[in-house]
């Protein structure tokens, strides 16, 4: 697992122990406040307190500044009516000039500690959502589409960014560019705050409807994203069925139908914004500003040059009025974005890491006391019992759905049983501390998934500072060695996307390479020598065999050549253990193990070949 970015250990912060909704935590990972979209935003910009404030000084003196030079406006129209010297002209002139440059500056300033915290806060985002997909249960992701995942990784985060920057900045562009123009007027008259704060006081109970329309629809756009983005995925990673079935047209025309509902949601977006009053508003108050104003000369209450300033500063108000509608927007969507993170990040996981847990070395002792296990409802294995001593090897057998992979995702405690208790070295796996437990394990399962990084990173996976020497010999044991050799790269030979540019033999072995490497306590093969042809079988089984020595070592497979050797068999039958021993015993005593072999003609078989002996199994 990748060390956290720099601003997550930059503070003192306490250590985050999320045991109650993650299976793994990372020391140190700061716990923002999540009770709302909006909160858990906030603390995330609070982590960089310093660029939040600088930004809001800037803003604050930008708008000091150029409203000052439209009060300095004003009196410099009042020295050319009152036929003022040509000093007092420069000095308002140069006012001006350093007014502007400072709005520029301060503006600059703002604008830059902006960016600054909305990609860090980006970043930030992206590692919390990052670190909680990486703890969450197995059951968890069981039920999530890679799509939408990444969609909610990648978009959504991103849309924080916008809401910082230009979002918050605007939002401090309105705030401000309300406040200060408004309090220069008072300055100048008090009476004249009459037409800006009725207007503004409508312009607040017209955006708060605006946003109530406009925050479903946003929540909607960035839902059908992650649907968009879900089709696409499941698209190309079964582009294979999709050709061989023919199918490419209809899941255009899907995608077709997503994109389409994606638009519209735009269109309505467009809409709402498109009814924007606050623009048509401003027009209205600012003319009525402006008679206020006339009404005030005539009475003797202002002078032409203090109404040239008071319409100068009433004029910056347009700008926030303006830049409002995009503001409102970008802050929706990244509300919308950000309340879809929360929903994947809050979710509990059923599995906790106990970190205060049983921490010790395996010995390889794993006993089943009358477990039952259902998944979604349905009874998976049921009151199954038995023993394994430390170094044993023992078959699981039985015919397609019996139970025999649930059964060892339970050894490693993928899921949690339901009653009964699975033991390693007499300890309940629950009361280990999971990380310690799984470390001393190892599993090879017939769907083989590889990364898309070199060979020699795919089989080094999990083992910290690996020697090439130590790489090169795990691969020699499982029989990769010389296919791996043929690559032009050799071991620095990139492969693709879950190893699809190999075969289904060269993959099982580079999984066997990298379980060999990791030295397990306890080693599970789930059917790891299927796409193996019997010649490379028989040399990868006596490196098994060897590898397996001193290992406790569970065994599904539909090869009699490896059930054979198996210390203990256990015979599944809807998810029930109703046998176990050895094979001699199992063909003497039990009739389901003798018709697992005879309805494949197994038994007996003398023209059989080496390793091809087999019977229903699968996972």
């Amino acid at each position: 697992m990748l060390p956290p970015p720099r601003a997550f250990w930059h503070y003192n912060l306490r250590e985050t122990v999320l045991a109650h909704k993650s299976e793994f935590s990372i020391k140190g990972l700061r716990e923002y406040k999540r009770s709302s979209p909006v909160r858990w935003i906030i603390s995330h910009c609070f982590e960089h307190k310093l660029y939040f404030f600088i930004g809001l000084l800037g803003f604050a003196l930008t708008y000091t500044a150029f409203s000052g030079a439209r009060v300095m406006f004003g009196r410099g129209a009042e020295l050319i009516i009152e036929g003022g010297g040509a000093q007092a002209v420069i000095n308002v002139s140069l006012a001006v000039l350093i007014l502007s440059v400072s709005d520029g500056l301060f503006s600059l300033m703002g604008s830059m500690a902006m960016v600054i915290l909305s990609t860090r806060v980006e970043r930030d985002a992206r590692h919390e959502l990052y670190a909680s997909l990486l703890g969450k249960s197995q059951t968890f992701h069981d039920q999530q589409r890679v799509g939408d995942i990444m969609a909610r990784a990648t978009d959504d985060v991103r849309q924080l960014n916008f809401v910082i920057h230009p979002g918050i900045m605007f939002i401090f562009d309105m705030v401000l560019g309300f406040a200060v123009p408004m309090i220069y007027i008072a300055a100048i008259n008090l009476e004249l705050l009459l037409v800006p704060l009725c207007f503004v006081v409508v312009y607040t109970i017209v955006v708060r409807r605006y946003m109530r329309r406009l925050e479903p629809v946003m929540m909607r756009q960035r839902q059908q994203y992650g649907t968009l983005s879900a089709r696409l995925e499941e698209t190309i990673s079964g582009i294979e069925i999709v050709k061989v079935a023919a199918q490419e047209l209809e899941e255009r025309r899907k995608f077709q139908r997503n994109a389409a509902k994606f638009r519209d949601f735009f269109v309505q977006q467009g809409k709402i914004e498109a009814a924007y009053l606050p623009l048509l508003m401003f027009g209205i108050a600012f003319g009525c500003f402006f008679l206020h104003c006339l009404n005030m000369h005539s009475r003797g209450l202002l002078s032409i040059g203090e109404i040239i300033a008071v319409t100068g500063l009433m004029q910056v108000l347009s700008f926030p009025v303006f830049i409002s509608l995009f503001s409102i927007s970008m802050i929706q969507l990244g509300i919308a974005g950000a309340r879809r993170i929360l929903e994947l990040i809050e979710q509990r996981s059923e599995i906790d890491e106990n970190l205060a847990g049983h921490s010790a070395a395996v010995a390889g002792a794993i006993e089943f006391d009358k477990v039952t296990f259902k998944f979604h409802g349905k009874p998976v294995l049921q009151d199954v019992s038995f023993r394994v001593e430390p170094g044993q090897t023992v078959a699981i057998v039985g015919q397609t759905g019996s139970g025999k992979t649930t059964l060892t995702q339970l050894v490693s405690r993928t899921y949690d049983v339901d009653a009964g208790r699975v033991l390693i070295d007499g300890v309940d796996v629950r009361d280990w501390n999971l990380d310690r437990l799984r470390s001393q394990m190892g599993k090879i399962e017939q769907d083989i998934f590889l990364f898309s990084r070199s060979i020699a990173e795919n089989i080094a996976f999990g083992v910290h500072n690996a020697s090439a020497a130590d790489i090169e010999a795990a691969a020699k044991e499982a029989q990769a060695h010389d296919f791996i050799l043929s690559f032009n790269d050799g071991y620095e030979s990139e492969i693709g996307e879950r190893g699809v540019t190999l075969s289904g033999g060269q993959r099982q072995r580079l999984a066997l390479a990298r379980a060999f490497l990791r030295q397990p306590r306890i080693l599970i093969l789930d059917d790891s020598t299927s796409a193996i042809d019997s010649a490379t079988e028989d040399e990868i089984q006596k490196a098994m065999r060897r590898a397996q020595e001193g290992r406790t070592t569970i065994l599904i497979t539909h090869r009699l050549s490896q059930i054979r050797w198996a210390d203990r068999i256990i015979v599944l039958e809807n998810g029930r253990a109703i046998a176990n021993g050895s094979h001699e015993e199992l063909m003497r005593r039990s009739r389901q193990y003798r018709r697992i072999f005879a309805r494949y003609g197994a038994v007996d078989a003398p023209d059989a070949p080496a390793g091809q002996l087999a019977f229903e199994g699968g996972a």
